[in-house]
């Protein structure tokens, strides 16, 4: 396969990726979705306090950051789907206000 050939099948994933992280990302659901990522009881999902996004942003950049390092050490444990729902979850709530760092 030529270089040029790779790199478009490279940025044509790439492309495709990103459109489904942003697609999810518009219907994201935080009681829905943010349990199966986090462990967090009901009443820590339903808080809308800025502490309290605060801190969930912070979970969020973290656990992103932990499953980013499993990928990139191709561990088993790494969970694609994973990666791509705490993505999703963060950018939807770092779009709430003002952003935490990841």
């Amino acid at each position: 396969m030529s270089k040029i050939r790779s790199l478009r099948l490279f940025e044509q994933a790439n492309q495709a990726l990103n459109g489904m992280i942003a697609q999810g990302g518009r219907h994201y659901d935080r009681r829905r979705n943010l349990g199966r990522l986090l462990p967090l009881g009901p009443d820590e999902i339903a808080d809308n306090s800025p502490e309290a996004v605060r801190r969930l942003r912070l979970m969020l950049a973290r656990a992103l950051r932990r499953e980013r390092a499993l990928g990139r050490a191709g561990h088993w444990s790494y969970d694609l789907n994973r990666h791509i729902g705490l993505l999703q979850a963060y950018r939807a709530e770092t779009g709430r206000g003002p952003s935490a760092p990841a």
